[in-house]
């Protein structure tokens, strides 16, 4: 199986929320599972969640903290401002990098100017190194993920300008 067939493998199971997928035939036999990291932090999440509403049942005054969530919603707005920036987003799971080795200097500063096709960053996803490469011209407003970090499918990784 050659590099690119893996490389499509691992994209079409991330796409899909496959757990595992097995294949055999006469020349090899694959299995390829999910990392079970995402289900402890959805179990984990959950036991977070219970003790939370009680509080607030217990509290009728805190409504009045709906307000400030209101006020939370208040940089949302700020996000229609970056509508008119690109969203480049991870096209898939892996751990999220901005230069090539930690002695290379980044791929893209925020301020630079970037082309369609310039890698931008590299995620490491099953020992395989890949770069992600731009898919507009324009100058890069925010990187939106720290070096060295996990990231998910469709996960935004930099806002890009494109002016």
């Amino acid at each position: 199986m050659k590099a690119k067939e893996i490389q499509d493998l691992i994209d079409f199971i991330a796409k899909t929320g496959l757990d595992e997928v097995n294949i055999e035939t006469e020349q090899f036999k694959l299995n390829v599972k999910r990392s079970g990291a995402g289900r402890p932090a959805d179990s984990y999440a959950q036991p977070l969640l219970p003790p939370a509403p009680p509080p607030p049942a217990a509290l009728p005054p805190p409504v009045a903290a709906a307000p400030p969530p209101a006020a939370t919603a208040a940089p949302t707005p700020a996000a229609p401002v970056a509508s008119n920036h690109h969203t480049l987003k991870s096209p898939m799971i892996g751990t999220f990098y901005r230069s090539a080795s930690p002695e290379s200097p980044v791929f893209a500063h925020v301020g630079d100017e970037v082309k369609k096709g310039q890698t931008l960053c590299i995620i490491e996803a099953m020992k395989l190194f890949n770069e992600i490469e731009s898919e507009v011209s324009g100058r890069v407003v925010k990187v939106l993920v720290d070096n060295a970090s996990p990231v998910e499918y469709d996960q935004p990784l930099f806002l890009i300008d494109p002016s």
